[in-house]
């Protein structure tokens, strides 16, 4: 054998060692390392399965013995999955990341309720649409300074004090230090197109209004009169005038 023109070799040295050999030597070098440095008890993906071999519960990878699995935590899945495992964790909980801000501190103001407000509910119908309206109209005389009406729509399912009814909806007013109040009103559409819904808070009289309308459904439509010239001939519409059968025909007297 030619030693002399072997590339990197020297009489009585072994042979160069191939790129999967240097990795073969670099991993149980590292093997060796980590064994000494790394307790795998206080690992918390490392776990004993009950065939006697070893799996890492983060990468979900299986190994045939602790070398193997150390040589895994120092690889690229292995890495990328603790990253993948931190970002999710910061995300989930900000405030380990750092101190706490700490919330600004707001002053809740208590009042002594006073009773109930009076109220004025005025029925609508628009002329021009047909669409049914209510205006509500609550005093307030003895209300807190600073302190504007709120109002809010309530299904029949969110309140715990009727049964409820999907007819139906509510209507609550409140402002301090009155007591909350509620209007039970159909649960149809409510409009709340421009003009169609408004508040308003007199300042100087200390009432509030609040005017509604419901949207018009298919019947209330069909009733809208047309040119002056009564209700529409529509099938679908109830209060359309009803027409008088015809007489039956005459038949001549019987002959004796």
């Amino acid at each position: 054998m030619d030693f002399q023109n072997r590339v990197g070799s020297k009489v009585g040295s072994g042979g160069v060692a191939s790129s999967s050999e240097t990795n073969r030597d670099r991993r149980e070098r590292l093997r060796q390392l980590a064994l000494e440095t790394i307790d795998l008890n206080k690992d918390p993906y490392f776990m004993r399965n009950h065939l006697g071999g070893y799996e890492c519960k983060l990468c979900l990878t299986l190994h045939t013995n602790e070398g193997s699995y150390l040589a895994h935590t120092q690889g690229k899945k292995h890495m990328d999955n603790l990253k993948r495992r931190a970002a999710k964790e910061a995300a989930d909980n900000p405030q380990l990341n750092g101190p706490a801000l700490a919330a600004p501190r707001v002053d809740v103001r208590k009042f002594i309720k006073i009773g109930r407000p009076g109220y004025k509910i005025t029925k609508q119908r628009d002329p021009h649409t047909l669409q049914n309206s209510l205006l509500f109209q609550v005093d307030y005389p003895e209300i807190a300074e600073d302190v504007e009406p709120k109002h809010r729509f309530m299904s029949a399912f969110e309140q715990k004090v009727e049964a409820p009814d999907r007819q139906w909806q509510y209507l609550l007013v409140a402002a301090e230090p009155y007591e909350t109040i509620s209007f039970k009103i159909s649960s149809r559409e409510v409009d709340k197109t421009a003009g169609k819904f408004w508040t308003f808070w007199n300042k100087d009289t200390k009432t509030f209004f609040l005017q509604l309308h419901f949207k018009a459904d298919r019947t209330e439509a069909n009733t809208r009169p047309t040119m002056g010239f009564g209700p529409s001939a529509n099938p679908l519409n109830p209060y359309m005038a009803s027409v008088p059968p015809p007489p039956p025909p005459m038949l001549p007297p019987p002959t004796m």
